[in-house]
């Protein structure tokens, strides 16, 4: 397994009510209801994403809500009411690969914007994309992006928790994974502070720049 990148790997402990619903619209596979646990999985190359569904399931009795194969990126998301069974398929995830929780990837922001007082016709564009809540004229839009691409669950996952805001869109896998949330200044900005400060909290091995080659 030592051609293969860890890339997320991050538990929840309680899938909040508009990321799951959110979940719920984009899922093709078993649909996650509020507050259970989940985990995120992301490795590279994606086909092996395959093998640790395998061993997901065979080891405890979770729930597969996405499985996505792309040519460079695989990602995995279970969950279960049980803490202790989406604890246990991450440990038996971690023990086929031989690796430690420690050295998946640790997430990096690419960006993040705060937009004021956003337009009306700005929030057609958005709203016409969203798989969530709509974005109003008026209000603030908080967008996020992180590399890898899953950790955004984590990100909107403790926002939500924190702050009254609305879940406009979540991009969970790709190059790069995105996050639309909106509501009102202070809200936002709440939102904000707590999805940057959940996501610097996470432990891992840091991401090489081409100017660190």
């Amino acid at each position: 397994m030592s051609a293969l990148s860890l890339r997320t790997f991050i538990f929840i402990d309680a899938l909040q009510p508009q990321l799951a619903s959110l979940m719920g619209t984009v899922s093709r596979g078993f649909l996650p209801v509020p507050y259970v646990a989940a985990s995120f999985i992301e490795v590279a190359p994606g086909m092996a994403i395959n093998r640790l569904t395998d061993v997901a399931l065979k080891a405890t009795q979770v729930q597969p809500g996405m499985q996505v194969v792309e040519r460079a990126y695989g990602m995995l998301e279970i969950h279960h009411a049980d803490q202790g069974e989406v604890r246990q398929a991450g440990h038996a995830i971690l023990e086929h690969l031989e690796r430690r929780e420690d050295e998946r990837l640790k997430p990096k922001i690419v960006s993040d914007t705060v937009i004021r007082s956003i337009e009306p016709y700005h929030t057609q564009l958005i709203n016409r994309i969203r798989f969530g809540n709509m974005v109003l004229p008026g209000q603030s839009l908080f967008i996020l992006e992180t590399e890898p691409a899953a950790y955004i669950a984590f990100a909107a996952n403790e926002a939500e928790k924190t702050a009254q805001v609305n879940l406009v869109e979540v991009q969970f896998f790709g190059a790069f994974g995105r996050l639309y949330m909106a509501g009102s200044e202070a809200e936002i900005d709440c939102a904000a502070a707590a999805a940057k400060q959940a996501l610097a909290a996470v432990s891992g091995k840091v991401q090489e720049t081409p100017k660190d080659k």
